[in-house]
């Protein structure tokens, strides 16, 4: 026995760290149980350094797919964050809630009491909003939040002339795609304060445990469960197997990856998958690690005629200068995460709210750090954001050392290339307008030479990329659907004492990216356990008038 509170919390992620602070702050004892170290460090706190923890076995799980049948057997990298923060310490800190109508559809869906008018409280409650001088929507956003959420200074001109291009070509620009009108294009949020990475662990964690909240490194190898009931969480530490008891519950917050596989290893989840790797079966539920989904995404980069892209900087003495003055000042291109242009577009008529997410970047980069041959470039990160494809995370072993086998099905729709098809069209449109016209050269990926069907197919099948948003493993539903894993009050259908609060518990996967979203699950399901609600604010979300008839 190393430690007893009413909570226990495994996970110091996104949601693990919001859940910690706010039970902390109305007076709960917690306990955190994370197996990740410090955050401490540059690699981490520096936004412009983002392309390093992710890529980095201290800070990584270091997960990958099983081969993707339809990538041609590609194995594909699934970053997630062990340490502090949770992948909110390795991620890009591009901010984005996602769009009223994805909240909605998680009420449709059984999620009741998480529809938009539920959850926008929560993320105004979660942010300190900054709009640093480009306009936005007050009324739809928080002030006083521990979450401060910014805008880079947007200086450099291939970053303006995204917006312009997209505004070229027909689309609408939008003041605060976080507010009332997520569909144009306009300037990215981040989640970045006086220029250092402001994670979950930065935003929640340490402001937790200066209320009392304590964290203990170990790898939770299961949840305790007592005649169908959580007390505590067995976890492997150095010094051997501890027990940490929960007096009120425990709170799964360990990732859409490691929360099936612990629910799995507990003796919850399908019952013929457990007792083939000899575990226990105490609650069957055939959804725990289905539903996994995922944004993809594709590079569309173009070389650039003139010498304005970051890529000034992509060399050792260029990088050791603005590490340089980013240690001494906290100013210039480390302190920003560079993607300060974003862009959210219909596919086509009949698309009721935007289906493809654009990331605009003034370098022509992958996010392993490696640069584009080419030299001067820029790209927009691009893909769908609902696919149909669905995978799973399945049991490898019963050992809990053992990696989960990691499946997500990519590609396995119609739908799913006939939308990175129009990605690529749309977006080499986009770069075609008059306001790149003294920067854009010749496309560098896929290249000109792509063009018919069967090419871009096989473009895409060799370079589409994961966005490193997986979702969905814990399905929240109606307590009555079989296939749900927890109920709207984010319990786990057939364990009392046990919820889980993370991104697997998401229905289906939102528009953008998923810190905001994940974190906003973790200060409601703070409230669920406390028995409290913020009241819900019916605020009307803008929708292109003609979304029936016109793509833009």
């Amino acid at each position: 026995m190393s430690g007893q509170a009413e909570y226990v919390i495994v996970g110091a992620g996104s949601a693990g760290c919001a859940l910690a602070y706010r039970l902390a702050e109305a007076g709960r004892s917690v306990i955190v149980v994370e197996f990740g170290g410090s955050d401490a460090g540059p690699f981490i706190q520096m936004p412009g350094a983002l392309s390093y923890p992710m890529n980095m076995p201290r800070y990584d799980w270091g997960f990958v797919s099983e081969p993707e049948p339809h990538l041609g057997g590609r194995v594909l990298a699934v970053p997630r964050g062990k340490v502090l923060g949770g992948s909110s310490s390795i991620n890009g800190m591009v901010y984005v809630r996602g769009h009223a109508c994805d909240y909605d559809h998680w009420r449709e869906a059984g999620a009741s009491g998480w529809g938009y008018a539920d959850v926008l409280p929560y993320f105004k409650r979660m942010e300190h909003w900054h709009d640093g001088g480009h306009g936005g929507d007050p009324g739809w956003r928080g002030r006083s939040g521990p979450l401060h959420v910014t805008r880079g200074g947007r200086r450099n001109p291939l970053v303006r002339a995204f917006v312009e291009a997209g505004r070229q070509a027909g689309y609408p620009v939008t003041g605060d795609y976080n507010g009332a009108q997520q569909e144009g294009f306009g300037a990215f949020d981040m989640t970045v304060w006086r220029g250092r990475r402001w994670s979950a662990a930065n935003a929640y964690l340490r402001p937790a445990q200066r209320l009392g909240a304590r964290v203990l490194r170990g790898l939770a190898t299961r949840v305790v469960i007592e005649q169908g009931r959580a007390t505590g969480v067995e976890i492997a530490t150095p010094r051997g197997a501890q027990l940490i008891r929960a007096t009120r519950e425990v709170i799964l917050a360990a990732s859409s990856i490691n929360t099936p596989k612990l629910l799995m290893l507990s003796g919850v989840g399908p019952g013929a998958q457990l007792a083939g790797h000899g575990l226990p079966v105490l609650a069957d539920r055939a959804g725990v690690g289905q539903n996994l989904q995922d944004h993809m995404e594709i590079y569309l980069q173009m070389a650039a005629r003139l010498p304005v892209s970051l890529y000034r900087h992509w060399n050792p003495l260029g990088k050791a200068l603005v590490g340089a003055q980013w240690l001494l000042t906290r100013r210039g291109p480390g302190a920003s995460n560079q993607f300060e242009s974003a862009g959210f577009i219909r596919s086509r008529a009949g698309v009721a709210y935007p289906d493809i997410q654009f990331h605009f970047l003034p370098l022509a980069v992958r996010y392993d750090g490696r640069a584009a041959a080419e030299g001067h470039g820029f790209q927009a990160h691009v893909g769908p954001m609902r696919s149909p494809s669905r995978g799973s995370v399945t049991l490898r072993s019963a050992d809990p050392a053992t990696p989960p086998r990691i499946r997500f099905n990519y590609m396995s729709h119609a739908q799913d290339w006939e939308d990175f098809r129009a990605c690529i069209r749309l977006t080499r449109e986009i770069f075609a307008q008059e306001a790149f016209a003294p920067f854009a050269g010749h496309e560098i990926q896929p290249g000109a030479g792509v063009q018919s069907e069967d090419e871009m197919n096989a473009f895409l099948r060799a370079h589409v990329e994961s966005a490193y948003h997986p979702c969905g493993t814990c399905r929240m539903g109606r307590a009555d659907d079989p296939g749900a894993v927890v109920d709207p009050e984010a319990r786990v259908i057939g364990v009392e004492r046990l919820r889980v609060a993370d991104s697997s518990v998401f229905p289906r996967i939102p528009n953008g990216n998923l810190n905001a979203p994940s974190i906003m699950v973790g200060e409601k399901v703070a409230d669920h356990l406390l028995g409290r609600r913020l009241p819900p604010e019916n605020a009307v979300p803008w929708m292109h008038p003609d979304w029936q008839s016109a793509q833009r």
